[in-house]
Formats: structure tokens, sequence, C-alpha cells
């Protein structure tokens, strides 16, 4: 090898190496002691692991396959958000909007702040939300009957406590494709709407295919080279991801989670034109300056049924993913406090 070469070789990746350093320190390096183990459920954490449970198999199993071309489906999911929300004790009301001569619906509930807010300022605002369409071609266990089932059950916990910012819980429709990324995405009507209203929404949480874990060697993988080096390559984490706009808010959200935390978190903020890390309904809300993070057991990055038939309601560790919940819980509550 020449001299050339090897300095070439050499200059190239010390550059690889100072940028993937310059990436830790401004996204990846989050606070908090990460849990290395799972404990045993609680009682309350098996309550909501059977909640959950009995959500997803409603949702992917019983109603199944749910998008524009199943329009019953969909319309079915609706209504089982809809009754979910007012048996919980709370209002729902649907964001209606119309897609090819079809009302579709963001269904969403708040729990009002019971803040004082001087005159003319809009309160302050937490949105917790999830959507509950499935791909074509799959019933949507993981993606994302597992997002809707944790929004409900959050709602379901939050519904008869008093709260400093109005916290908003909302279903959303048609995230998949062909409506992924377009104006007639749910969560892009509905983050369109709250900007043109003025809401005041200090933090958005998406909630996108929580419910699949795996301890084997190699479960885990990523969408740009070098991350393996940073982040673990077993899938026994649970993921926290924001644009680099976000990272403060990402910041306090993992340290949050981490300190009530009975399971291994990873966190990080990236551009958002990184594979994998605008893939939800956040990314509606980031367009119009809204912070936001997603909540992900990283899709297909981990999932192997990752939008296809087999995304039924048996590949779920409902174990793993009401312990999700259960610090999700915890976040909110710490959010709520600033």
């Amino acid at each position: 090898m020449s001299p050339r070469l090897l300095f070439s070789l050499l200059g190239i990746a010390l550059a690889v190496g100072a940028l993937l350093l310059l990436l830790w320190w401004l996204g990846m390096r989050m606070p908090g002691e990460n849990l290395s183990k799972r404990p045993p459920l609680s009682a309350e954490e098996m309550a909501l692991r059977d909640e959950l449970r009995a959500d997803v198999e409603k949702l992917a199993g019983e109603i199944g396959e749910r998008n524009m071309w199943h329009y019953a489906r969909l319309s079915a999911a609706a209504e089982f958000i809809h009754d979910s929300f007012s048996r919980a004790g709370l209002r729902p009301r649907r964001d209606t909007y119309q897609l090819h001569g079809q009302p579709c619906h963001n269904i969403e509930v708040e729990i009002p702040s019971q803040q004082r807010t001087p005159l003319h300022q809009a309160p302050p605002i937490l949105v917790i939300g999830a959507h509950y369409d499935s791909v074509f071609g799959s019933p949507g266990a993981n993606d994302n009957a597992s997002g809707v089932a944790a929004v409900l059950a959050l709602a379901r916990r939050f519904a008869p406590r008093k709260m400093q910012h109005a916290v908003r819980f909302v279903a959303f429709a048609n995230e998949e494709p062909p409506y992924f990324l377009s104006d007639e995405m749910g969560s892009r009507v509905y983050a369109d709407r709250c900007k043109a209203r003025g809401d005041n929404i200090r933090a958005m949480i998406s909630l996108e295919t929580i419910g699949y874990f795996s301890d084997a060697p190699g479960s885990q993988t990523y969408p740009v080279p070098g991350l393996g080096l940073l982040y673990p390559r077993v899938g026994n984490f649970i993921g926290f991801v924001s644009n680099m706009e976000s990272r403060a808010l990402l910041r306090r959200v993992v340290g949050l989670f981490r300190n009530h935390a009975r399971i291994p978190s990873e966190g990080a903020a990236l551009p958002w034109f990184v594979p994998g890390v605008s893939w939800s309904d956040q990314r509606s809300f980031w367009k119009h300056g809204y912070r936001g993070v997603m909540v992900t057991d990283t899709a297909p990055f981990r999932y192997p049924h990752y939008h296809s038939a087999e995304d039924t309601p048996d590949k779920l560790d409902y174990d793993r993913c009401a312990l999700v919940v259960s610090g999700i819980a915890k976040v909110i509550e710490g959010l709520d406090e600033l």
C-alpha cells in the first residue's frame, strides 16, 4: 500500500470517527442511567399488560386490516376508539376530513389545563398520539395497534387527574402509504388545524410500533452504517427518536423515562432525512415548528413481520409493552410539571 493511499484511508477513518463523535455529543448522549435488566411485572403492570393485549386483539384480530381499501374496518376501528375514550369518562371529538369522498376521523380527547393562563394566551398542550390504520395487506398488530392500545390505556389512567397542561390523546387516520407524508395523512390534517388555531403545543409524543422485543444477538439493525458501534445489537430496548430541533425535548423525555425505567431505553436526535427518523406522525408536527418525539421498537430495523400479513397479535411481547407504557405515563407526569 502506498503512503498516499494509507494517508487517504486514515483521513477518511478520522473524518468518520469525528462525525460519529459529533453525532453522539449532539444527539445521542442521553441523561439518566439506562436499565440493563427487565424486572418482573408488578400487579398494576400485569393489569396494564392484559388491557393492552385485549385492545390489540380487538383492533388487529377482530377488526383486522383497516385502511381506505377496507373502509368499513377503518370505520369500525374509529368507533372502537371513540367508545373506549367514552367509557373512560372522557368526551371524544372527531376531527373529520374528506378523502376520496369518504369521511375520515382523527379522534381526540382532552384533559383540560387547571393552570391559569394570561388573557389571550393559549394554554400549553401535550399531545400523545398514534395512528390506527394499518398498511395494505396487514392486520397491523404492532404497526400500529400497539401504539393505539397504549394511547387508550394512558387516556384511561389520566382521565381522572388534574393537569397543569392540557393533555390531548389522539388517534390519527391514514398514516400508512399512499398517504404517508402527504396532505391527506391524518396527523398532517390535524397538525395543520392546530397551527391554524394557534394551539400552544409544547410537546408531541408519537407512539409508533412499540410491541416487539428480542434478546437474540444481532436482532437489532440500524439505518446508517456506524450506528451499531454506538447502540446495542440486541433488540431488547425501547427507542426514543427526534429531529435535531427537538433534541432538548428528547433529552427531557429520555431522562424522565429512565428515572422510572423498568426496561432498557435508547435515544437519538438525528437529521430528519435519516431513514426511520421521520417515519411517523411526529413529522406532521415538526412541519409547523412543534417539538416532537417518536417512541418505537424501531420497526423494520428489528421487527421481522413489519408491513406484512404476519403482523398479528400473537407476535407482540405484552409484558415489555406494559413496561414501556408505564414509563410513558411517568414521562407525561414529568412534562406536565414543566
